[in-house]
């Protein structure tokens, strides 16, 4: 099979779907971290099956129990997929579904166990687990959370798990712990209502073998750096930030690498070498969630908590503050903003020429990436609760509301919804994809569905 696959402006033609470049794989084509290569959400040229049934096992290549509660996406990398997980024979409330106003964490104070499972794709078997920390968690979590939500980040030869206030851990494809870090209690809470506690979220995401992490909490927040093969700390700069579980990303700026971080009193781009600010804006949901994504030479932002919900198209080339004043016109810096119609939790997904956002009431808008035009808005199935944020591969866009169905639609200025499919369990986290495969996990499963 040939394929012509670009990246950064360079043509690879693959003569095979093992898609490798002198013997060593592609990482644009691997699946390092949350939501993929860059946050992107994105991997063509999968070939992922055109249709799947769970009930019937049509295209299922195969289904394992995960015990204890995790929301990490898997991670891929080769042959191995990587996840975490939270054990406790007390804590048996399972994760709440639906949309209500209570969010007070569930009352468990039991032992837990934090596991790293490093499975074989192709087969489901696990590889080798690990457990992290044993002890009773330091910080409850939301009903709607669980004690192991970072998705971890790999590079093909080491793999992260970040657990928050129970460490940081770094280990090699073999399992063994190559080095661990502890940062005390990440307080990850309510700004407004500290006895409000929901867990950590923020997952970890590895550049040219240096580790980032971004901890916005109630008290001394921070975004730092360090050396994935020892741990050595490289830079640690503070931030001045509310609560949050955004996930950082990384883009360019010419030949500069920049970390762009999503954030209320302070989102912005910092130097990659340093640590140093480049850019901030304040403003937009006041409980941020969702991951910035990159393209176009834009990067693009949103979040929905209190009276404003924005979406923000920001030049790489962003510089000193760039805070909207009042009139929200847009600045230099800022291509164009829409005020109201971001996403409380989803991570907005690029896809080619558009831009989607998808709202946990069902809802997905597709805007034109390079002017923020509406090109439609459209209502998902039936269900008022949407977490996951969406992926896409070969012109489809794959959603998965809590109750576990997916439902796939057609990449286009007009909404095209092509399958409904019932998972028949629990889902509120991100699907995964790589070559012929997509997989879901869900509260109980992780789920490979692919040819046969």
């Amino acid at each position: 099979m040939k394929l012509i696959y670009r990246s950064a402006g360079t043509i690879f033609i693959l003569l095979s779907i093992s898609l490798t470049v002198n013997g060593q794989l592609i990482p644009e084509r691997q699946w390092p971290g949350f939501r993929g290569y860059m946050a992107s959400g994105v991997l063509d040229n999968a070939n992922i099956p055109e249709s799947f049934d769970f009930q019937k096992m049509v295209n299922i290549r195969w289904k394992i129990p995960i015990p204890g509660l995790g929301l990490s996406s898997p991670v891929i990398w080769g042959d191995k997929i990587f996840i975490t997980t939270a054990l406790s024979s007390s804590d048996k409330d399972g994760i709440k579904t639906g949309i209500y106003g209570d969010g007070m964490p569930v009352a468990d104070s039991s032992v837990h166990d934090w596991k790293v499972i490093c499975i074989d794709k192709n087969s489901g078997k696990p590889i080798w687990e690990r457990i992290a920390f044993t002890g009773i968690p330091k910080i409850r979590r939301h009903p709607k959370s669980t004690h192991a939500n970072a998705s971890m980040a790999t590079d093909g030869k080491y793999a992260v798990a970040f657990f928050g206030s129970e460490g940081l851990y770094c280990y090699d494809y073999n399992g063994n712990l190559i080095w661990k870090k502890n940062f005390g209690v990440l307080k990850s809470v309510a700004f407004d209502y500290p006895a409000a506690e929901w867990e950590f979220a923020s997952s970890p995401i590895i550049y040219n073998g240096v580790l980032i992490i971004q901890c916005d909490v109630l008290e001394n927040s921070f975004l730092a750096a360090f050396d994935l093969k020892t741990g050595k700390e490289l830079w640690k700069t503070n931030r001045d930030e509310y609560p949050g579980w955004c996930t950082p990303n990384i883009y360019k700026d010419g030949e500069k690498v920049r970390i762009a971080v999503n954030g209320y009193k302070h989102r912005g781009g910092y130097d990659f070498e340093t640590g140093k600010e480049i850019w901030r804006m304040s403003g937009g949901g006041d409980v941020p969630i969702p991951t910035p994504v990159m393209g176009k030479d834009l990067i693009f932002f949103n979040s929905a908590h209190g009276p404003s919900s924005p979406i923000f198209a920001i030049k790489t080339s962003a510089a000193g503050d760039i805070t909207l004043k009042p009139t929200g016109v847009p600045n230099e810096y800022v291509k164009w903003s829409i005020p109201r119609g971001g996403s409380y939790i989803h991570t907005l997904l690029l896809y080619r020429d558009h831009l989607y956002n998808v709202n946990w009431n069902g809802t997905v808008v597709c805007y034109d990436s390079a002017t923020g035009k509406e090109l439609y808005h459209a209502k998902l199935g039936t269900s008022q609760s949407f977490i996951a944020s969406p992926v896409a591969s070969d012109g489809k866009l794959y959603i998965v509301d809590e109750q576990g169905t997916i439902y796939i639609i057609r990449d286009g200025v007009s909404f095209n919804q092509l399958a409904e499919v019932p998972m028949k369990d629990i889902c509120l986290t991100a699907p995964s994809i790589t070559d012929s495969m997509i997989f879901f996990r869900t509260q109980k499963y992780l789920i490979a569905v692919g040819n046969k």
